[in-house]
This record gives structure tokens, sequence and C-alpha cells, in this order.
């Protein structure tokens, strides 16, 4: 019996690998847009995607990283300016998107930019530190969507949203997973909604992996900032080595975690635009597989554990 079921796991696992080979043709007429693309997951796939053929519009944040992505790649890469927290900005790129692909429509948008400060737990935090975040995470990726799903009808073509293991599970306090969570969810829906149009509709969660989401630096300078304004009272809740106690934690563990692969996510990207067959969801990342996604299948209290466990506790605990 065991050998008859473990029988059918490898024959699906090999029948979809197969499936899941084939790619679209015609690349080199494709335009795929990319959001976040200074740096990190965006930055590579616009030169990866390059290099297989399609044509790519490239929204960049600042100028320099406009010209940096100019001279890595081929006439093929069109850089934009795009700001996600500006409906002017993302309506001007839309504008310039719809002129250039014409009556051919625009075969994939991936909504990669986003941010993952301040954050820090909870009661540390204010309403604008949450809406600041999410305007770029959340807000951006609908503004994004919505601006050029027209286009993406006409090409019968894909979107692919950016999430995160963080929109599975809450292992941090403050907006970021908040905002994952909303990307899943108008995901979800937007899937539903665009099937009937022929449109593809993907999902990427990625695990820890090393970019400036997950820069320690970055993220260490982020506390500090949000402990400089707290009021006494809360400060006193916490203990006053708290945040020499974050830092060692940050420093001796965190920082370890993350993978340096970014291709590992770049792959599943370019699946979800180029394959025939894409998957709905890709989880990216051991961690995502072995330990995010399962714990977020397990009972509050499990989790809870799990997560709390190694965490730095506030010198005012209810026993």
């Amino acid at each position: 019996m065991w050998l008859y079921l473990l029988g059918l796991v490898v024959v699906y696992y090999a029948y979809r690998w197969f499936k899941e080979l084939e790619r679209v043709p015609d690349r080199g007429n494709k335009y795929v847009y990319i959001t976040g693309c200074d740096t990190g997951f965006g930055n590579l796939l616009a030169r990866h995607l390059d290099k297989k053929g399609f044509r790519v519009i490239a929204g960049c944040y600042t100028e320099k990283g406009e010209e940096d992505l100019k001279k890595a790649c081929s006439d093929r890469v069109t850089t934009v300016h795009l700001d996600v927290r500006s409906s002017q900005s993302i309506d001007k790129v839309a504008a310039f998107i719809k002129e250039k692909v014409g009556e051919k429509g625009l075969w994939g948008v991936v909504n990669n930019a986003g941010v993952s400060i301040p954050s820090a737990p909870c009661d540390w935090l204010n309403l604008q530190d949450y809406t600041s975040m999410l305007e770029v995470n959340l807000e951006g990726v609908i503004g994004v969507t919505l601006s050029v799903l027209p286009l993406i009808k006409k090409a019968r073509g894909r979107i692919v949203n950016v999430a995160s293991v963080c929109g599975r599970i809450s292992p941090f306090g403050g907006p970021y997973c908040v905002s994952k969570y909303g990307v899943e969810s108008f995901n979800d829906t937007l899937r539903l909604s665009m099937k009937p149009f022929g449109v593809k509709v993907l999902c990427i969660e990625p695990g820890f992996f090393k970019t400036s989401v997950t820069d320690t630096q970055i993220l260490l300078r982020n506390v500090k900032m949000l402990w400089e304004r707290l009021p006494q009272e809360t400060r006193d809740d916490y203990g006053h080595d708290y945040l020499d106690k974050v830092e060692v934690l940050m420093k001796e563990k965190f920082s370890n975690m993350p993978d340096a692969d970014l291709m590992k996510v770049v792959s599943c990207m370019e699946h979800a635009v180029a394959a025939v067959h894409p998957r709905s969801r890709y989880s990216p990342g051991w961690d995502a597989k072995l330990f995010w996604l399962p714990l977020s299948y397990a009972p509050a209290w499990l989790s809870d554990y799990m997560l709390l466990k190694d965490s730095v506790k506030p010198a005012k605990m209810v026993a």
C-alpha cells in the first residue's frame, strides 16, 4: 500500500515537472512590467528576462537604479521612474506602457516593490507607521495592477504578486505582515476575477533572503530610531537592556538566517511569467517549505510557542 502511494507521488511530481518545462513562444514581442528594479529581486529579474528574450519595462525609484540597469541590459529593457506611493507616477507609467505595447497588450506585470521598515512590537508604533508601509507594499501593488489591467486582459497575460511567508504567518510585529496578508487576499480575489478573461494571477511567497528587506544594519537602525521616540513608560515595560538584547539576537541569529541565493526567487518569478503552465503559488527557500508554511498550519498554541521561545522577552511579563 505504502509503495503504491509512493509510486503515485513520484509519478505526479514527474508529470508536473515535465508539464512545467514548456515556455511561451514569441517572447521578443512580449512586454513585462516589473516594479522595484533598483536592487534585489526586481533588478535580477529584469536582467534575467532580458536574457530570455522578453521586452522589459523596469520601474526604478532612483536615477542611479535606472542608469545601472541600462548599463547591464540590452535595448530590450526600458527603464522608467516609478514611485508606487504616487497615483500620478503610476498613471504616468501606465500611459507610457499603453503607448509602447499598442494593440498587443501587456504580457505581464510583476509587483515586486516593497519595504520592510518600520518593524517593531506593535505598541512601539503609531497609525502613520502602518500607513507608510501599506501605501508601498499593498496600495502600490493594487494601484499598479489596476493601472495596467486592461492591457493585461488584452494580451491574456500574467499578474505576478510578490507576497511572503509573512503573508501566511506573522513572526514579528508591525505593518509588514499586515501588508503581505493583504497582498495574498488581493491576489486570491484577483485570480478569481480574471480567470474568465484568460489572465493568470500568480503569487510568490519567499522565505527569508539576503536583500535590503532583511539587511540587519537597516533593521537595527530602524529599531533604535523607534526606541528613541518611545515614552519612558513603554521603555520601562521592556527594560533598559532590551535594545542590547535585540541587537545581539539580530547579529548572532537573524543575520545568518536569510538565504544568499536570490536566483531561487527569481527563477520562480521567471517561471510564473514564462511557463505555459505556471503554478498558482511559489514558495522559494527551504525555510519557507520546511518551516514557515508547515508552521502556518499548526495550532496557534504551537506556532506561538515556536515563534516566542527564542525571542527577546520584555522586563515586565505577566507570569
